[in-house]
């Protein structure tokens, strides 16, 4: 009889398993508004802050892209910084950067030419490919 009643036991299913078969409903952003007001509250981006260049790039992005396309040594003459020019490591640099306001302007500035080369570099390699095409035909 003990075969049996563990038979039962088995087919029967648990508790537990019960829940986990439920399906998941995900919460619509109206249901979490109502238990997070605050969320409510977020401000949207102007057109003005979305259109700069440093809008949502992190500090530690500016530094790399500028390591990337500069290197240190260029840094380390255009804003003479000490850990810009003496054993530079992003750690360091961020750490500075991030305590001091005028610093960290002088590499914002950097990092805007940074952007204006590159999308001059671009329309140049744009005009030279359209002139090759040309010459090609």
């Amino acid at each position: 009889m003990d075969i049996k009643n563990n038979k039962e036991e088995i087919d029967k299913p648990k508790q537990s398993d019960e829940l986990s078969n439920a399906e998941f409903k995900a919460k619509t952003n109206e249901e979490l508004n109502e238990k997070k007001p605050a969320r409510r509250n977020r401000r949207q981006a102007t057109e003005e802050e979305l259109s700069n260049p440093l809008h949502g790039v992190k500090l530690a992005q500016i530094l790399e892209r500028l390591v990337e396309y500069y290197g240190w040594a260029y840094l380390g003459d255009r804003v003479n910084i000490r850990c810009f020019m003496y054993n530079p490591t992003m750690k360091s640099s961020l750490g500075f950067l991030r305590r001091t306001p005028w610093a960290r302007e002088h590499v914002e500035d950097v990092y805007l030419d940074m952007l204006e080369e590159k999308k001059i570099e671009h329309v140049f390699l744009m005009k030279d490919k359209v002139d090759n095409n040309l010459k090609a035909d």
